[in-house]
């Protein structure tokens, strides 16, 4: 077997990972890019997505950072999980809106890492900062091999 780049098993967990994930699916995302300890996920806010306020609702500004934090943190393919995380948001979100989150590897120590996400808007403005601490299950793929 042919052993893979850092960058080419970054690129299989994207696929495997995005294969099976009907949430990040289900709520429009695409996963632009997966590096080592990295990942750019993109959503567009959907009228089905507005709180009583017309903005979007947090938990959807929450998911997308959620799912960049776990392509970022499953990206050298050892099963990966959140043991929690943070978010704050610092402006609205509108219908329409093309929300990007990046997350970035702050940390990682042992089975503990610890990744900043910065979601931004369309025109760069920064919507919602988010903080993820993750827990990795040693000798265990988060993508089978083929």
């Amino acid at each position: 077997m042919t052993e893979r780049s850092p960058q080419q098993t970054a690129d299989f967990v994207r696929e495997g990972l995005l294969a099976n994930d009907r949430a990040t699916q289900s709520l429009g995302m695409q996963v632009l890019n997966v590096a080592p300890g990295r990942a750019e996920v993109r959503m567009t806010v959907r009228g089905d997505m507005l709180n009583g306020h017309a903005t979007c609702h947090g938990g959807f500004i929450a998911a997308l950072a959620d799912s960049a934090f776990a392509f970022a943190c499953n990206s050298y393919n050892e099963l990966t999980v959140a043991s929690g995380f943070n978010v704050d948001f610092v402006a609205p979100a509108r219908e329409g809106d093309v929300l990007t989150a990046r997350c970035v590897e702050m940390s990682k120590a042992g089975r503990m890492g610890v990744y900043d996400a910065d979601v931004h808007n369309q025109r760069g403005e920064r919507v919602a900062v988010f903080r993820g601490r993750s827990y990795t299950a040693k000798g265990r793929p988060a993508v089978a091999a083929a």
